[in-house]
């Protein structure tokens, strides 16, 4: 898997079938500190006229970050698109997440994109394409879309995805996304065609975030998805069940 991501990182080329369906791994292996633990905090409101869930924002390192600004307790994920874990994270984590922890003001939530392989790069194009605010619902939205994606791929062949991997790169993404339903799943979404072009075909970009992909990896020890930090801390775990206790034991209860 090594060579295949570097070969991303170098050429922006798309990678075989099989790299996003097996590339995210169940638990993350970079070293990871204790959770923080603390005192029961209490609600916290939010401004006149909103909830919490209704306030984002995009943050210094290129995150969405949903809830308060101020939150005591901040939950951190490192997510693919293409990541199966990630999408059975979001299946059970969503609701509660955002509905109960980020709207009690206690807790905010950032999703960084990671770049696995070449299907995330136009994925994460496209649900980047609208407003901050529309980042995460959508992304939880594709992730619940994904089986439907790697069917479309499948069925589609892996010689169409390798030519369509042979584009300049500022058609590829629109030929990768073609292929794996994306266009439609956007567009049905709020996204119109023209202005899914003009993303599918930001190469500038689609660099930048393969380049944050490298970071990440180089200077947080990312080394699969999902991986979450909690205030500053990784945790060694990564899913729902384990991520709400180290929420409530740092004091969202």
């Amino acid at each position: 898997m090594t060579a295949k991501r570097t070969r991303l990182f170098q050429t922006l080329a798309i990678a075989p079938l099989a790299l996003g369906l097996a590339a995210c791994k169940q638990e993350a292996t970079a070293p990871a500190g204790e959770a923080p633990k603390g005192e029961a905090i209490a609600a916290i409101a939010p401004p006149a006229g909103k909830a919490w869930t209704d306030v984002v924002e995009v943050t210094a390192d290129g995150g969405y970050r949903v809830g308060n600004p101020n939150a005591p307790i901040k939950l951190m994920e490192f997510g693919a698109l293409s990541c199966s874990h990630c999408a059975e994270f979001s299946e059970a984590a969503s609701a509660e997440l955002l509905g109960q922890f980020v709207a009690s003001g206690r807790v905010s939530y950032e999703l960084r994109f990671f770049m696995l392989n070449a299907l995330d790069v136009p994925a994460t194009l496209l649900a980047t394409c609208g407003s901050p605010e529309a980042v995460i619902p959508l992304a939880d939205q594709f992730w619940a879309f994904q089986k439907t994606m790697f069917q479309n791929l499948q069925a589609g062949g892996e010689a169409q995805l390798q030519a369509a991997g042979s584009l300049p790169p500022e058609q590829r993404f629109a030929a990768i996304a073609k292929l794996g339903g994306m266009d439609t799943f956007f567009a049905a979404r709020g996204i119109p065609q023209a202005q899914a072009a003009t993303c599918l075909a930001d190469v500038n970009k689609a660099t930048a975030f393969v380049n944050a992909t490298q970071k990440a990896g180089t200077e947080m020890g990312i080394t699969g998805t999902p991986t979450f930090f909690l205030n500053g801390a990784k945790l060694d775990f990564n899913t729902w069940d384990k991520v709400k206790g180290a929420l409530q034991g740092a004091g969202a209860r």
